[in-house]
């Protein structure tokens, strides 16, 4: 089927700025509370929120086979267990509805005042329900750094990451909207200079640079899917902060893995932008070597040319670029990484989320972390108002932003924000 909603020519009777992450060719899914308290599911062009319960049950979704309440739910998973078909068909509906030479809607006021609201009178809600949550750790440069840091510098990869994506089972009940603050968590730490672990709240709070897919029904209990198919069950990506306390998970980590220092928050950005909005860019991934098993090796452009930037911003003060980096600096793709777990039977559901893990790119500038960027505290980072950051502050603000561009259009996931507030008494 062909994806009209991508026609990079299209203009829409909407207004959108011209650098804006939300052309009428993004159309992202998203859920949001209305100004009359409705929670409903839809989309955004510019600075518009469009309510597609709305426009569905005033029939602009007619001909598509679609449930009556598909849009009148809190959560979008329904919508993406219908499979990439429904998903497309959608996507090219609005495209012909926000259309600047379609006058259905945009002459019938009645109906546009039901459908269209201002970024500023809504509120966005978590866009999935999130049954099943795993952060892998697929960057080989982030990879790397972490090794050389806490290991031997000659032998910072362990023998097994070069064959295999690895990854953990996350805390899914922790992710949170963009928007929402965050608490210093308090937990177990052992400081170098003791001998005995101390309790009390965690001194070294860092970000992570991320990206996550959010996946459709993909198998049953005990049945794998190939590399070839695990493209067809990714419905979209968000932008992910997997906020990290590095003392705590740095005394708890061994040997089962991360644990509390993670599990305290994680943050994802509101809007889920499909990959078929991302296909016009499709880039290459680094050279794999040594070549992957045979269940893993992947032909074609599998990555994703998405700029990616992290931001501080101390409070009453403006926020800072810490770090630039690229989606498609990630070693290990997205369609291996769900491929590899599948590959022992685990069944992947609609609704389930995939952390891409750190992204890091070759450059100091493109290190996805702070724990990278300051090299563990060593080397602290100054901000634009003088101060600096060795980790995050209370009251600090991390932003992440995404976005692809080209010389027709510009793709972006708008922001990913949270605030660090101080621990609980």
């Amino acid at each position: 089927m062909k994806i009209e909603a991508n026609n990079p020519n299209r203009k829409s009777w909407l207004e959108v700025d011209k650098n804006s992450d939300f052309p009428i060719q993004n159309i992202p899914f998203g859920v949001f509370l209305t100004r009359d308290d409705i929670i409903t599911i839809g989309t955004r062009i510019g600075d518009y929120a469009i309510d597609l319960g709305t426009l569905h049950q005033l029939g602009y979704f007619k001909d598509i086979p679609l449930t009556d309440d598909i849009f009148l739910q809190d959560t979008l998973n329904d919508f993406i267990a219908d499979g990439r078909i429904t998903w497309r068909l959608v996507r090219n509906r609005i495209a012909e509805i926000f259309d600047k030479n379609n006058n259905n809607l945009k002459n019938n006021t009645k109906h546009r005042d039901r459908i269209i609201f201002t970024m500023d009178e809504i509120e966005m809600q978590l866009p999935v329900a999130i049954g099943d949550y795993t952060d892998f750790y697929a960057s080989k440069e982030h990879a790397t750094n972490v090794g050389s840091i806490f290991r031997d510098p000659e032998n910072a990869l362990l023998p097994n990451w070069l064959h295999i994506p690895i990854g953990y089972h996350g805390r899914s009940s922790s992710i949170i909207p963009s928007g929402r603050s965050v608490r210093r968590p308090k937990g177990q730490m052992k400081p170098a200079h003791l001998d005995t672990p101390i309790f009390g709240p965690s001194k070294l709070i860092d970000f992570e640079l991320e990206m996550a897919f959010i996946t459709t029904d993909v198998n049953k209990l005990g049945k794998t899917i190939s590399i070839d198919e695990a493209k067809d069950y990714i419905f979209g990506l968000v932008l992910f902060n997997d906020w990290s306390a590095r003392d705590i998970q740095g005394w708890e980590y061994v040997p089962l893995g991360p644990f509390l220092g993670k599990s305290f928050a994680s943050t994802i950005s509101p809007w889920i932008v499909t990959l078929d909005a991302l296909k016009p860019f499709k880039t290459e991934s680094p050279k794999q070597e040594p070549k992957p098993l045979p269940y893993l090796r992947q032909k074609g452009k599998k990555s994703y040319d998405i700029h990616l930037q992290a931001f501080i911003k101390p409070e009453n003060g403006e926020e800072t670029l810490v770090s630039n980096s690229n989606f498609k600096y990630m070693y290990w793709t997205m369609t291996q990484q769900l491929t590899h777990h599948t590959s022992n039977g685990c069944n992947v559901r609609a609704g389930d989320m995939m952390g891409s893990g750190t992204i890091s790119g070759p450059t100091k500038e493109s290190y996805g972390s702070m724990l990278e960027l300051t090299w563990r505290g060593q080397n602290p980072i100054q901000l634009k108002d003088g101060s600096e950051r060795k980790f995050i502050n209370d009251n600090d603000t991390v932003i992440l932003k995404g976005f692809c561009e080209n010389e027709k259009i510009r793709i972006g996931f708008g922001e990913c924000s949270g605030k660090l507030l101080a621990a609980l008494e």
